[in-house]
């Protein structure tokens, strides 16, 4: 089973169901991995998802990426890549995974740059930040980007939403 405790802002609190959003991309995310046995465990694994603001991750990313500004979305994971694998119940009957956290207006900025909604957008940024919670990473060569793409694009596709890889066209200036 998969858990999905959300934290959220002030500038997130509107009319979104935050908490539906990001247990169907945390789900889906996991779904699409060599890890998807997971989510059909009878114990908890849960993932923490903090919806902030930018002064908050821009904390966050300088204490922990040494990078003083804000960013997207942040991952800390809690397992080692090589025991998710190996992962069984704990004493407590759940296993943290790690947290996610988004920052909202540079989540908003992009997906008003894309064109698309901000719930879409944050679907995106939590299903990356879940991959990452899985050991996958875009920063460490060409074919780990690509495979991670490929499962972002499978999720989403799964939660009805469309490539977020593609370039936007603008119909005025065709």
């Amino acid at each position: 089973m998969i858990a999905v405790a959300v934290q959220c802002g002030d500038q997130w609190a509107d009319r979104e169901n935050w908490e539906e959003l990001a247990q169907k991309a945390v789900d889906q995310a996991i779904r699409q991995t060599p890890y998807a046995e997971l989510a059909s465990q009878p114990w908890a694994v849960e993932v923490s998802v903090k919806l902030t603001d930018n002064p908050e991750i821009q904390q966050l990313n300088a204490a922990y990426r040494d990078k003083d500004k804000p960013t997207n979305v942040l991952s800390f994971p809690m397992v080692q890549p090589d025991m998710l694998a190996t992962l069984s119940n704990s004493d407590d009957g759940e296993v943290l995974l790690g947290d996610i956290v988004l920052a909202h207006d540079v989540c908003r900025a992009e997906a008003d740059e894309k064109s698309i909604s901000v719930p879409d957008h944050a679907t995106h940024l939590i299903v990356h930040g879940t991959l990452h919670l899985l050991g996958y990473d875009h920063e460490t060569g060409e074919a780990e980007a690509e495979a991670m793409e490929a499962l972002e694009k499978a999720a989403l596709a799964a939660l009805g939403i469309a490539d977020p890889y593609q370039p936007v066209v603008n119909l005025n200036e065709v």
